[in-house]
């Protein structure tokens, strides 16, 4: 579904691709743990009106392709998205509490790459071609 947002004055499409590992790369994403793990992204990402567009509960990693919206900075949405399913997941099973006794079940960091319709190669071509425009300006943006 390539569904772009509206707003009063714009038209937008934010995608991106995010990583994130447990703490240790321990493998307990799995069976249960994993199912509701998913839920409660799918449920974070319903309430901050982010959309899936593809997803992976691997045994110790998530793998997510998100579209969301404008007003969404990346790095709040990784906040939410780890902290909230972090704290459910140790509330709802006790072994993982044990296990991660210092109560932080994601390792630090996440990886996040745009992604979107087009390719770099496409948006450099594009930029090259206005480059020497017709009217015989120079432009003060290229940098070489």
């Amino acid at each position: 579904m390539r569904e772009n947002r509206h707003g009063g004055h714009t038209l937008t499409r934010l995608t991106a691709r995010l990583v994130w590992v447990t703490k240790y790369r321990y493998p307990v994403l799995q069976g249960d743990i994993k199912v509701r793990c998913r839920d409660l992204l799918m449920q974070i990402c319903d309430a901050e009106d982010v959309r899936i567009l593809k997803g992976v509960v691997s045994k110790d990693h998530i793998h997510m392709h998100i579209e969301y919206p404008p007003r969404t900075s990346l790095s709040d949405l990784v906040k939410r998205l780890k902290g909230r399913s972090s704290r459910r997941l140790q509330e709802e099973y006790p072994e993982l509490r044990k296990r991660y006794w210092g109560r932080h079940f994601w390792a630090i960091g996440y990886g996040a790459w745009s992604t979107g319709n087009v390719s770099d190669e496409v948006v450099q071509e594009y930029l090259e071609h206005h480059r020497h425009p017709s009217n015989g300006e120079s432009d003060p943006f290229i940098l070489e």
